[in-house]
């Protein structure tokens, strides 16, 4: 899903609370006057929402529609704002202001069931994980655990330095995957990897 503006995110977000309240989707005109802003801009606004996939409208009056809305309710899914953090290193905390590098936006529907401040982005560099559809300059959004299963692919620290594998463990030792014939499996003793989180989702050219 392609990336949002902080303006378009906060219209997003507006969007779904006043539909949420009102139980129908806010006029261009109610939205032009709640930002501020001339109606041409809201609908240029609304027309870049629409082609971005978050929402449908049509000529009629609150027709607009959030992407994931159950029409026999008004339940809606809203933007989800995910810190995209630089190196992950020994040491700093993983919401430490230090680390983080922008914000990733997607569709909270994505992440039913998982506990959304325990989440964050990092961007891969490099091709070990091509094969799981995991390409260089994508955007990966972890889930913050140390509880993994066999064959999840993880972020780890070894060492400094930070890894995205498939996790296995395989008698008393720690096998973490690539998912690309040019790369080795790397081993690990288990007190040599600190595992930071299990990849659950992935974005494409979406930070700010």
């Amino acid at each position: 899903m392609i990336g949002l503006t902080d303006k378009q995110r906060r219209m997003l977000n507006y969007i779904e609370k006043f539909s949420n309240t009102e139980g129908m989707a806010p006029t261009v005109y109610e939205l032009a006057d709640y930002f501020r802003i001339k109606t041409s801009t809201v609908f240029a606004h609304l027309r870049s929402l629409q082609n971005k996939g978050f929402l449908t409208r049509s000529s009629k009056a609150r027709s607009i529609s959030l992407f994931g809305k159950n029409k026999h309710s008004h339940h809606t899914s809203f933007v989800l704002s995910i810190p995209l953090l630089g190196r992950i290193s020994a040491g700093l905390p993983l919401n430490s202001p230090e680390m983080k590098e922008g914000e990733v936006y997607c569709d909270s529907s994505m992440f039913k069931g998982e506990d959304t401040s325990k989440l964050f982005a990092l961007r891969i560099n490099g091709d070990s994980m091509k094969d799981l559809g995991i390409l260089d300059g994508d955007c990966i959004i972890v889930k913050q655990t140390s509880m993994v299963n066999p064959g999840d692919i993880v972020v780890a620290l070894t060492g400094d330095d930070t890894t995205v594998k498939s996790y296995f463990p395989n008698e008393g030792k720690i096998e973490l995957r690539p998912a690309n014939t040019n790369f080795k499996t790397q081993v690990y003793e288990p007190g040599d990897v600190a595992i930071q989180g299990r990849v659950i989702g992935l974005q494409r050219s979406m930070i700010s």
